[in-house]
């Protein structure tokens, strides 16, 4: 099973961005020592607990720090920029880390409605011309001369583009333009299934992909027993609570029993968007991988968890690494 990681460069109560920076470099260290193949980080704004805003700065920082996974974005948002930035920020990616670098492509603003004011742009439009600009970016990487300003750097440049999505749009449109293609299961798992399937039968091969090519998250945190498991993963799920309920901040110190203490529409709501998940021992991740990879058939298993204590971070990549292992 080929694992890769997705991290929301997550702020700790009590801690700073630097410190979550580096601490996501400490993470990318053991993913890369444990065989994963990816390792991303996605855009989000205007958030105190989520350090990776400015996603190629990051990847900058991650990509010092390690030496042979492969590094991207889980993903940039295209509607909030310029195909021409993007362009010249994953070029000078690719030029440092050449071979490295993945450039996974999203619609939705990463944010609410501030973030449209504050990017002086219409997002709503924006998302509209998403896939001319996803044709646009690919144009730039091929130094294309029906672009008016060649992006330096960035012409030349060989990122591997990946489409991500949590409904049908993406999959068609990864389809359609021979992308590989990464659903976003870990929050948004309504439209997983026929996601995937529409992408498969709808694929048409590229000079990127000869056939489909997908990837999906789910939610993993592995431990020494299945009640650390679940004790860890109560500061992801707080955090998801305080979301969905406008009250974002940085993640929280785990709490015993958090879940038996919802009210029950909180609790529907949290067991609804996080049920593809597994937390627990080895046999435990073990388990709900092989389920998972069952249900989908994906190429690829985007492991996503936000945990509050570092060590235990680490020490769930590993688990989870020997987990996979053992489905081989």
């Amino acid at each position: 099973m080929k694992l890769s990681v997705l991290d929301l460069v997550s702020v700790v109560e009590g801690g700073t961005v630097r410190e979550a920076l580096d601490n996501s470099a400490a993470a990318a260290k053991v993913a890369e020592e444990c065989g994963y193949q990816r390792y991303w980080v996605a855009e989000h704004h205007g958030m105190e607990g989520i350090a990776s805003a400015a996603v190629a700065v990051t990847l900058a920082h991650i990509g010092q720090a390690t030496s042979t996974i492969r590094i991207g974005s889980g993903g940039i948002m295209l509607p909030n920029h310029s195909p021409l930035v993007i362009a010249e920020q994953f070029g000078t990616l690719d030029a440092l880390f050449p071979g490295r670098i993945d450039l996974g492509l999203g619609r939705a603003p990463g944010a609410d409605q501030r973030i449209v004011r504050a990017l002086r742009k219409d997002t709503n439009r924006a998302a509209e011309d998403f896939p001319s600009d996803v044709v646009e970016l690919q144009m730039q990487f091929a130094g294309d001369p029906r672009v008016p300003l060649q992006a330096v750097p960035g012409k030349g440049a060989a990122p591997q583009l990946w489409i991500l999505g949590s409904s049908l749009f993406g999959a068609q449109l990864a389809a359609m333009l021979g992308l590989p293609y990464a659903f976003a299961s870990h929050f948004a798992p309504d439209h997983l299934d026929s996601a995937l399937k529409m992408y498969r039968e709808r694929f048409q091969p590229s000079a990127q992909l000869d056939a489909p090519y997908c990837a999906a998250a789910i939610n993993v945190v592995a431990a020494d027993s299945d009640e650390e498991g679940q004790l860890l993963a109560s500061s992801m799920d707080q955090g998801f609570v305080a979301l969905r309920t406008g009250n974002p901040g940085k993640l929280k110190p785990p709490v015993p029993g958090y879940r038996d203490s919802l009210p029950g529409p909180a609790l529907a709501m949290l067991e609804h968007v996080r049920q593809v998940s597994t937390a627990g021992t080895v046999a435990t991740v073990r388990d709900g991988l092989a389920a998972f990879a069952e249900r989908t058939g994906v190429d690829e298993v985007i492991v996503a968890a936000s945990l509050f204590d570092q060590e235990a971070r680490r020490k769930s990549l590993r688990l989870t690494a020997q987990a996979a292992r053992e489905l081989a």
